[in-house]
């Protein structure tokens, strides 16, 4: 968990903020197998559903 820790202060520390309100934290639970992890995950928007974006046709390289 310390680890855990350290890596939030180092982000709420850097320079470009982020919107906690488009984040979500998963907790794996190891069950006594394994242990417990966390993963913070970032909301970003599909650009495909943005009106102001160019849409392109991902099925194509």
């Amino acid at each position: 968990m310390t680890q855990w820790h350290a890596h939030l202060r180092r982000l709420c520390a850097r320079e470009g903020r982020i919107d906690w309100s488009t984040t979500r934290v998963d907790t794996f639970c190891g069950r006594l197998v394994h242990p417990t992890t966390y993963r913070l995950s970032l909301f970003v928007p599909d650009p495909a559903h943005d009106p102001d974006h160019e849409h392109r046709d991902r099925s194509w390289p």
